[in-house]
């Protein structure tokens, strides 16, 4: 049952965070709050050791401290550094490098394609959509959420919460 629920709760969470974010350029809080609540109940409940649920709160307190200067230095939003915080705590501090070198590829291919995306004019039929309007909009950043949520997918079965739960 622990299994299932892992293998449900992270990846529908992934994909809320980055369908809100494509869709409204925001992450809502409820997303973060999501994730560590359920981190609470499933790490213990797989088999995680305290020593390992601690090294994984630690990993997420770190990715928070350092994405909140990166957030004040204006290269982040707040709901991003939440999202990679919170996911940083399911994926613990062996799988963080991984998780930010592949977060970083993939956010570059997405700004890359919205860079060539808004040289073009938008199609007809996708005029009506506020998404794709905010999306074409050069003035508008970039949904970083759906890097990482993309990357946390990818990095997680390396994470040792998640091959304790595959291999069990």
């Amino acid at each position: 049952m622990v299994s299932l629920c892992l293998l449900v709760v992270f990846p529908f969470l992934m994909a809320y965070a980055a369908v809100s974010d494509i869709l409204t350029m925001t992450i809502p809080n409820r997303i973060g709050l999501a994730l560590i609540a359920a981190f609470a109940v499933l790490a213990p409940a797989s088999g995680l050791g305290w020593l390992e649920i601690a090294s994984h709160v630690g990993a997420g307190t770190l990715v928070l401290a350092v994405g909140f200067v990166i957030y004040l230095l204006g290269a982040m939003g707040a709901g991003d550094v939440k999202l990679a915080a919170a996911t940083t705590l399911w994926l613990g501090i062996g799988a963080v490098p991984d998780y930010l070198v592949v977060t970083a590829l993939f956010g570059g291919l997405m700004a890359l394609g919205l860079v060539l995306m808004r040289g073009y004019p938008l199609p007809g039929f996708a005029a009506t959509w506020p998404f794709a309007l905010r999306l074409h909009d050069q003035r508008v950043g970039i949904p970083y959420g759906v890097a990482l949520a993309a990357s946390a997918l990818v990095t997680c079965p390396s994470a040792p919460l998640w091959r304790l739960v595959l291999a069990g």
